[in-house]
């Protein structure tokens, strides 16, 4: 199987030049499916920090570069929505955050900021010994003893060590969220209506801005909090 990608089919949320060659490196196996962008292209195309796949390699050979709390091994690592880098030689780290247009860019953030990761809720299923297990929008699972107060479509904050919920964010009407995809991508506003669809339609949501307000689907907008708005310092 080819490991490259064209650049005029990789997806919009990819930030590469489609027309600048034929040719981009091809994600790996791994979370955020195929929306996610190979850590090789965060590191020279994004960030520029290194030249060439040989200096990602030599750079996460010496784990100097944190995805989420762990060390990368694999430049082709999927990066996506929410994931925290962190460049532990250079003491900077920064959030997976999309823009407008829906591209995924970088956030700067605080080394307190960078413990911990936003998850939205997607599927919520019972396991062996009662317990629960919590399925998050990049693929991860999460185990917790008792998931009454959790929802499909919440987001929940967990530690990037200790992999335990410090916050949780209920999907309801006024709820600050963000836009990941559609039109809107990029935009944050406070969710004023939720419209609930008959049948098999998806349910839409009304999201006031400041300026002015818009309509999109459930499935593309993210509870978040003021800490996720990249105005962090």
């Amino acid at each position: 199987m080819t490991r490259h990608q064209k650049r005029l089919s990789v997806p919009k949320s990819w930030p590469v030049e489609r027309k600048t060659g034929t040719f981009t490196v091809k994600a790996g196996a791994g979370p955020h499916g195929k929306a996610g962008v190979p850590l090789l292209i965060v590191l020279r195309d994004v960030l520029g920090y290194v030249d060439s796949k040989k200096e990602a390699k030599y750079a996460l050979n010496n784990q100097s570069v944190l995805v989420n709390g762990d060390a990368a091994s694999d430049v082709r690592r999927p990066i996506g929505m929410f994931d925290i880098l962190a460049f532990t030689e250079r003491d900077e780290y920064y959030r997976v955050f999309p823009d407008e247009g829906g591209r995924l860019a970088l956030t700067p953030i605080d080394a307190d900021s960078a413990s911990s990761r936003l998850g939205k809720i997607v599927r919520k299923t019972q396991v062996t010994g009662g317990k629960f297990q919590l399925t998050l929008h990049d693929g991860s699972n999460l185990v917790v003893d008792d998931a009454s107060e959790y929802s499909n479509k919440d987001s929940i904050v967990v530690d990037n060590e200790t992999k335990d919920v410090v916050v949780h964010f209920p999907y309801e009407e006024g709820a600050l969220v963000t836009a990941v995809a559609g039109s809107h991508a990029g935009e944050i506003g406070e969710v004023t209506e939720i419209i609930t669809t008959k049948g098999s339609g998806n349910n839409s949501v009304v999201v006031e801005t400041e300026d002015g307000a818009f309509e999109t689907i459930e499935q593309y907008v993210v509870v978040i909090d003021e800490n996720f708005t990249g105005d962090d310092e």
